[in-house]
């Protein structure tokens, strides 16, 4: 939920929404952003209901991928958002913690580009095209990744201050 808590980041690295200013006069949207912060609660309090605490353990580490992979970490490539590896939460979260890596080559079944990065899920993915109960399974091409390095350098970590 750090995405919510810490919008000067955000704001910062992204700037305010003035593509979408139709946003702000629609009822809707603006009831969303007056309570943002009991959306995730009630979805805690869903899931723990529906599922226990599997469910709700599965939820947190959603928004732990989503919040840590926005903030802290190194970015690898050159994306237009402010994606970030790291490494805490791609073990935590079995692969998912590569962000940067994911937001690069969203077609990619691998998040762990690299030998050292731990990824699980890949591990999965991999046994059950052995099994053949995954087909057509994607990874990024060299000349994809040599592309991404290409674009304009992006800063190299995000620090949160």
């Amino acid at each position: 939920m750090g995405w919510l808590c810490y919008n000067d980041y955000i704001i910062a690295k992204c700037g305010e929404s003035s593509n979408v200013p139709e946003l702000k006069v629609q009822w809707f949207y603006r009831f969303l952003h007056s309570t943002y912060f009991w959306h995730p609660s009630a979805l805690a309090v869903l899931l723990y209901h529906y599922g226990g605490f599997p469910y709700l353990a599965w939820g947190l580490i959603a928004f732990v991928v989503q919040s840590v992979g926005h903030i802290w970490g190194e970015r690898t490539w050159n994306t237009r958002d402010t994606s970030t590896n790291n490494r805490w939460t791609g073990m935590f979260a079995l692969g998912e913690g590569w962000h940067n890596n994911h937001h690069a080559f969203p077609n990619s079944a691998r998040h762990g580009l690299e030998w050292w990065q731990f990824d699980l899920t890949w591990e999965l993915i991999k046994f059950l095209e052995l099994v053949r109960l995954a087909t057509d399974v994607k990874l990024p091409t060299e000349a994809e990744k040599k592309r991404m390095k290409t674009l304009l350098r992006a800063p190299s970590t995000n620090q949160a201050k």
